[in-house]
């Protein structure tokens, strides 16, 4: 664990100091370093041969599926489907079966059978896990699988990644970038109190929602907040456009409720009418709905010109300097901050810690940061400072950022 590390989590700056750094303007030669960052991103994308090999899979597997289970349907979901998953990374496939009540256990179990007879390699079934899943490796295509039950929330969420990825491709960029500094640096394990790749990619679409000009739209409320605070030229969060009412009266925007109407009009491309929910399912009591026409909105983020360099400088900016851990939860759900204290996040309850706050886009009481304890929150936020300060001035940061952390261990412990 991180706590045998003595040297991390020490060098955590003061708020003093933190509010001193806000006033940095980013360097004046950042778009030098595109190149270098883009020709990274540009390695870690899957080949179209890996992304064939993926699909010969799911085809085969489907096939001997549909024997046993003529209904069911087999998608891919995670990263391996959502426009974010790196080369060589093993696939996730939910298994749907629409039938009620149906025993996972026993279907996971008669699925191995089914897949073992068809010579696929390593087929286990893990009935217990947190998730139920079997496990599998091809032969043919080298390529490790795991499936999983019913797991449809999974699959709308991965569709709603793949969604915002196919807006601007300054996001794939971004969040590539991210995914590979925190892999290398040793912040990217849940299982060690820091965050997930999911967190990350949310992490980076929340960015680029709150960008000025906006990069990036909400696809879970009708108008677009960012568009609106663009427009009426003051802030507007995604959490005041809760419905109808709320928008004719102006409730949440004080003195500027009268110009709401008169918005509407102004919005022919991105307005109301456009930004319809286009896509619904429900998911056991959840319903999951967002607009996903997504062709639409293409050149959404045109007016706003920042290259890759600019956007990871100011997107280390802002967690190393700007965001309030205290009080701020990011939500991509309203393209905005909402407060710890409207979803009661102010306190551990159990083994959920709320020190740093990503709320899922569906499952609206989950944080994604809930896994990070009092040390990794400390560990993060130096990371984060670190990546700032050689985006800022290390004279060659795309070789710097990415250099892999190796452990100190405390004194003492070695041959321990």
């Amino acid at each position: 664990a991180y706590r045998s590390d003595d040297s991390r989590g020490y060098h955590v700056l003061s708020q003093r100091m933190r509010y001193r750094r806000r006033e940095l303007r980013c360097r004046h030669n950042i778009g030098g370093f595109t190149p270098s960052l883009l020709a990274i991103y540009e390695s870690l994308i899957p080949s179209e041969e890996e992304k064939a090999k993926q699909r010969h899979l799911l085809q085969s597997l489907e096939k001997l599926v549909i024997k046993e289970w003529p209904n069911a349907r087999l998608y891919l979901y995670g990263s391996c489907a959502n426009s974010f998953g790196v080369s060589n990374s093993d696939i996730d496939i939910c298994l749907a079966i629409d039938e009620n009540d149906i025993n996972k256990s026993e279907v996971l179990l008669k699925l191995a059978d089914v897949l073992q007879s068809d010579n696929l390699q390593n087929v286990q079934a893990l009935t217990r896990a947190r998730v139920p899943i079997v496990k599998l490796m091809d032969p043919l295509t080298g390529l490790s699988c795991d499936i999983c039950i019913n797991n449809i929330l999974a699959v709308v969420n991965t569709k709603l990644l793949r969604d915002y990825a196919k807006i601007d491709v300054r996001l794939r960029q971004l969040a590539f970038i991210v995914k590979h500094w925190a892999k290398k640096r040793g912040v990217n394990d849940t299982y060690q109190g820091t965050l997930s790749s999911y967190a990350y990619v949310l992490m980076c679409i929340h960015f680029l929602q709150l960008r000025s000009p906006a990069i990036l739209p909400c696809l879970q409320v009708r108008l677009v907040p960012s568009m609106l605070s663009q427009l009426l030229g003051f802030s507007v969060s995604g959490s005041d456009v809760d419905d109808d009412d709320d928008i004719e009266a102006g409730i949440g925007y004080g003195n500027h409720g009268g110009l709401i109407e008169d918005l509407l009009c102004m919005l022919p491309t991105y307005g109301e009418e456009e930004m319809e929910v286009t896509y619904v399912v429900k998911v056991d009591d959840l319903e999951c709905a967002f607009f996903d026409q997504v062709e639409k909105l293409r050149d959404f983020g045109a007016e706003n010109r920042e290259n890759i360099a600019e956007l990871l400088w100011a997107f280390f900016s802002y967690w190393a300097y700007h965001h309030d851990y205290a009080n701020d939860v990011i939500s991509v759900r309203t393209g905005g901050i909402i407060s710890k204290q409207s979803k009661d996040w102010t306190r551990r309850v159990g083994n959920d810690r709320h020190l740093i706050c990503i709320e899922d886009p569906f499952e609206v009481t989950h944080d994604l940061g809930r896994v990070v304890d009092k040390y990794t929150i400390k560990i993060l936020r130096e990371e984060f400072e670190r990546a700032a300060e050689i985006m800022q001035y290390d004279p060659n940061p795309c070789v710097k950022l990415f250099e892999p952390y190796v452990r100190v261990p405390r004194a003492g412990m070695i041959g321990e």
